[in-house]
């Protein structure tokens, strides 16, 4: 492990503490925890994204696209194909 060192204020500090008395742990447990816990909630989107891109999609379901599924699979394909050529001339010597 790396030991770091942080100033927090004095109410923050006793919380930790009281928070460590009381589920008997170590104090490095809890902020480990904490962190742990702050981290996972934060890779999820606001409220607010998700409905936006919730909306989004609906919106393309009622539209649906105005190309035949066969041209854009010819499109699709030409990509994949430039992209296989672009990688091997680039791993050439």
């Amino acid at each position: 492990m790396v030991r770091v060192t942080f100033s927090l204020p004095e109410a923050t500090v006793q919380e930790l503490k009281r928070t460590a008395r009381r589920l008997g742990i170590a104090q490095s447990h809890v902020v480990r925890d904490s962190i742990a816990e702050y981290s996972a909630r934060t890779d999820r989107l606001p409220e607010r994204e998700r409905l936006r891109m919730l909306d989004v999609i609906r919106r393309w379901k009622r539209n649906p696209g105005s190309r035949r599924e066969g041209t854009v699979e010819s499109e699709i394909e030409e990509v994949r194909a430039a992209r296989r050529l672009s990688s091997r001339r680039r791993s050439e010597p």
